[in-house]
Formats: C-alpha cells, structure tokens, sequence
C-alpha cells in the first residue's frame, strides 16, 4: 500500500493538482496535513483526506482524522495543536489514545520521518515555503507488512537524496 502525504501548501492549487495527477496510480490514498488555505470545495483538494492547519480560516475541516492503510491506523494532524516545534510527545500520545501506528503533520515545514517509541512520524515538509532544506517536497509512504519506506520527493516529482528512511513495526 502506498500513501502520498502533502502539507503545508498556503495557497497553491496548480501544484496540489500536478502532484495528485503523477502518482494517482500508484498511491492508494492521498493525504493533506493542513494549511491549504483553499475551501474544502476546491478541486484541487478533491483526491485528498484533508485536515484545518492555522492558516485554514476557511473551510469546513476536521482537526484530526484517522485513517485505515492496510493493517495500520494513521492519525493525521496539522501539528499545531500538538505544540509539534517543541516536542512530539503531545501527537505522540494523542495517537496512543487512539490506536494510530502513524502520524502525518505538517507545521514545522521540515521534512523528515523518525520511528518514537514504535509509532511512525512523518512529516513531508512544505510544498510552497520548506525549512531546514530549501526543498519543496512531499512524501510517499509505502507499507508492506511490518515494513514502512517513506521516500521524499520534489516539486516536480524527483527523490529527495538522503531523506528515504526504512522503518520495522514492532509486532
């Protein structure tokens, strides 16, 4: 199973579509982990789970979603209601709560994934304003039994060189 996870894109509709366009068969689900700014109407925001960040002051979004990839749960957050530039703990445990094996935020518009005490934190960066690394990006999850690859791409759709991470679920 493959999941597309996007953030932070303040604004741009073009770019949403691009990227949903290039990879629409080979990813099962497609992830938005807030500050769109468009209304949840907008086509461009048709192919994805979409949640509020603190710059959707339209839009009719949910804070948190939980969804299902395959056997694991995913908790999707904006991250700033989880204090997420200070620490990871808050979404960490607000995932506990609610069985998630995942979380997807946005926020900080730094790209990156680690494995915390056995849930998976992904974080692809921001498509319009990155941090850290000047880099647009996104992030592609590819899951397979106990096994999670998540790879990170450009703009326009190339590997991000350094940022792939290969992670093992605890059983």
């Amino acid at each position: 199973m493959k999941v597309l996870i996007i953030s932070d894109s303040h604004g741009l509709e073009e770019e949403l579509n691009m990227i949903a366009k290039r990879h629409e068969k080979e990813v099962d689900l497609m992830i938005h982990c807030g500050d769109s700014e468009l209304e949840s109407e907008n086509p461009a925001l048709g192919p994805f789970s979409v949640v509020k960040g603190n710059c959707d002051f339209t839009g009719n979004f949910e804070e948190e979603l939980i969804l299902s990839a395959g056997s694991k749960r995913i908790l999707v957050v904006h991250g700033h209601l989880h204090g997420i530039k200070q620490s990871l703990l808050t979404v960490y445990y607000r995932a506990e709560e609610l069985g998630a094996d995942i979380i997807c935020f946005g926020h900080s518009h730094i790209a990156g994934s680690e494995m915390l005490r056995g849930k998976l934190m992904i974080n692809p960066g921001s498509i319009r304003l990155p941090r850290v690394r000047n880099v647009k990006s996104y992030a592609i999850l590819t899951l397979a039994e106990n096994e999670a690859t998540v790879t990170f791409y450009d703009q326009t759709g190339q590997e991000i060189t350094g940022l792939q991470s290969h992670f093992t679920f605890e059983t």
